[in-house]
C-alpha cells in the first residue's frame, strides 16, 4: 500500500519516522521559524533510500538566491538523481523543477512545478517554491492565480492551510486586490498558527494603500509571531520602516533598521537588500545613516562568484556600493554582475539585459549627479516587474526617479510620476515632501 503525507500526497518513504521529520521542515519552510536541514538530516538518517529529503534540502538552499549554496543544491539533486528510480511521479517531478532551478531556467521550474500541482494540488512544496520564484520572477498573475488554482482542494482543517492562505493573500495583493487580500491574509490568522508571510501581505496592503498608521500598528500588534526565531524578521522590519519613511519619522526608521537589518544581523544576500533598500530610501530624503553604508558594504561578499545569479539581487548590491561612495567599484561591480548573468541562467539573462543594465545604468548616472540621464535610463522600465520583488520593493526605483527629478531638470516627470502615485493611494507625508522638493526646484 502507497504511503501518503498527511494531505494525501503519494511518498516514496515506509519510514513514519522520515515522514514525520520531513514534515517538520516543511513547516520550518513554510513558517520561516528556523531553517529545516537538521530535520532533513533525521528524515535521510530514517531513510537513507528516500530522495525527497535530498530534494527538500537542495530546494531550501535554492530558495535563498544565495550563489555561495548553489554547489551545495546541485550535490543534494546529486544524490536525489541516484535515488530516483524508487521514486514516484510526484518526487521526479520535484527533481526536475529542481534541477530546471538549479540550470537558472527560474520560468521552466514554475512550468514543472505547476505540472505537479495539476495532479497534486496539496502538494506544500510545490506550491512553496513555485510561489516564491513567482515572487523573485516579479510574476503577479502566477503569484495569485497558482495558489487560488490549488485552494479549493485544501481541507478548513488542514494545518498548512493557512501558511497557503498566506500566500494567496499575498498573490491577491499584487495583482491589486487588496481588500480580498487584507480578508485572506486576516482569515490565514484567525486561528492560532504562526503565519508570518500572513502578516506580510496584510503589511504590503497597507502600504500599497497609503495606511501606514495602520500599518504601523498592524506589524506591532503582530510582533510576537514575527520579531523573534523567525527567518522573516529583518523583511518584515524593513516593512515597518517603510511606514516610518511614509510619515517622515527617520529616527524611527534607523531604529528599526538597527533592530532588524544591521550589518553584523544579516546572514544572506535575502537580509542585505532589504538593508541597502532601506538605506538607499533614507539617503534619498536627506537622513544621516552614520556609518551604516559601509557597515554594510564590509559585511557583503561581493567577489565575483557572487555575482549573475539574481538581476534584483545584484541591482541592490549596487545601491550599496554608491551609498558607501564606491563608485569605481560599483562600475567594475555593475560589468561583472552583467558578464556573469550573460555566461549564466536563461532567466536571469534575460532580466539582465532587458532591466538591470539599463536601470544600473541609470544609478550610476544618477550617483555622479547627471539627473537627468539617470531618468532617461530609468523612466522606460517602469513599472520593471520582470527584476522580481513585489510592488513595494520596486517602488525604490520611483522613489530615485523622484529624487532625480528633484534634483534636475525634469520636474515634469517627477510630478507626472507623483500624480500616479497620488491618485492610486491615500497621501502621505512622504507624499507632500516629495512634492514640496520638486515645487522647490521649480521655484
Amino acid at each position: 500500500m502507497t504511503r501518503r503525507d498527511p494531505r494525501g500526497n503519494p511518498v516514496s518513504t515506509d519510514s513514519a519516522d522520515a515522514l514525520d521529520a520531513s514534515e517538520r521542515a516543511l513547516w520550518r519552510m513554510m513558517s520561516f521559524y528556523g531553517a529545516p536541514l537538521d530535520e532533513l538530516d533525521a528524515a535521510v538518517a530514517a531513510d537513507p533510500r528516500w530522495l525527497l529529503p535530498r530534494l527538500m534540502r537542495a530546494g531550501f538552499l535554492l530558495s535563498l538566491t544565495e550563489p555561495a549554496l548553489v554547489g551545495a543544491a546541485h550535490a543534494a539533486l546529486d544524490e536525489a538523481e541516484a535515488l530516483a528510480s524508487a521514486g514516484n511521479d510526484r518526487e521526479r517531478g520535484h527533481l526536475v523543477a529542481l534541477r530546471l532551478l538549479a540550470a537558472g531556467d527560474w520560468t521552466g521550474a514554475g512550468v514543472a512545478w505547476q505540472r505537479v500541482l495539476d495532479n497534486h494540488p496539496r502538494d506544500a512544496l510545490a506550491l512553496q517554491w513555485a510561489h516564491l520564484f513567482d515572487f523573485y520572477r516579479g510574476d503577479a498573475a502566477q503569484l495569485c492565480e497558482r495558489v487560488g488554482r490549488a485552494l479549493p482542494a485544501w481541507s478548513e482543517s488542514d494545518p498548512l492551510l493557512p501558511y497557503v492562505l498566506g500566500q494567496h493573500a499575498f498573490g491577491l495583493e499584487e495583482t491589486g486586490r487588496y481588500d480580498e487580500a487584507e480578508d485572506t491574509g486576516r482569515r490565514a490568522l484567525a486561528g492560532t498558527a504562526r503565519v508570518p508571510w500572513a502578516i506580510h501581505a496584510v503589511a504590503h496592503v497597507m502600504e500599497m494603500q497609503g495606511r501606514h498608521d495602520a500599518g504601523s500598528a498592524w506589524l506591532a500588534g503582530w510582533r510576537p509571531h514575527w520579531a523573534e526565531g523567525n527567518g522573516f524578521a529583518g523583511h518584515l522590519g524593513w516593512h515597518e520602516a517603510l511606514f516610518a519613511l511614509e510619515r517622515l519619522d527617520h529616527e524611527r526608521a534607523l531604529a528599526v533598521f538597527d533592530s532588524y537589518l544591521r550589518a553584523d544581523q544579516n546572514e544572506i544576500t535575502l537580509q542585505r537588500v532589504d538593508a541597502a533598500s532601506l538605506l538607499w530610501r533614507l539617503t534619498l530624503q536627506g537622513a544621516d545613516v552614520g556609518d551604516r553604508w559601509s557597515m554594510l558594504l564590509a559585511a557583503w561578499p561581493l567577489e565575483s562568484d557572487a555575482a549573475g545569479l539574481s538581476a534584483f539581487n545584484d541591482v541592490h548590491a549596487l545601491l550599496a556600493l554608491i551609498g558607501a561612495g564606491d563608485l569605481g567599484r560599483a562600475d567594475r561591480w555593475r560589468q561583472l554582475s552583467l558578464d556573469r548573468a550573460e555566461a549564466g541562467g536563461p532567466w536571469n539573462r534575460a532580466v539582465s539585459h532587458d532591466i538591470a543594465a539599463p536601470l544600473m545604468r541609470g544609478l550610476l548616472a544618477f550617483a555622479r549627479g547627471r539627473n537627468d540621464e539617470a531618468i532617461d535610463a530609468i523612466l522606460p522600465l517602469r513599472p520593471a516587474a520582470r527584476l522580481g520583488g513585489s510592488h513595494a520593493q520596486r517602488d525604490v526605483v520611483d522613489q530615485t526617479l523622484l529624487a532625480a527629478a528633484a534634483r534636475g531638470g525634469r520636474r515634469s516627470a517627477g510630478r507626472a510620476l507623483l500624480g500616479e502615485k497620488r491618485a492610486a493611494r491615500t497621501a502621505t507625508p512622504l507624499a507632500t515632501w516629495w512634492a514640496r522638493a520638486l515645487a522647490a526646484r521649480a521655484a
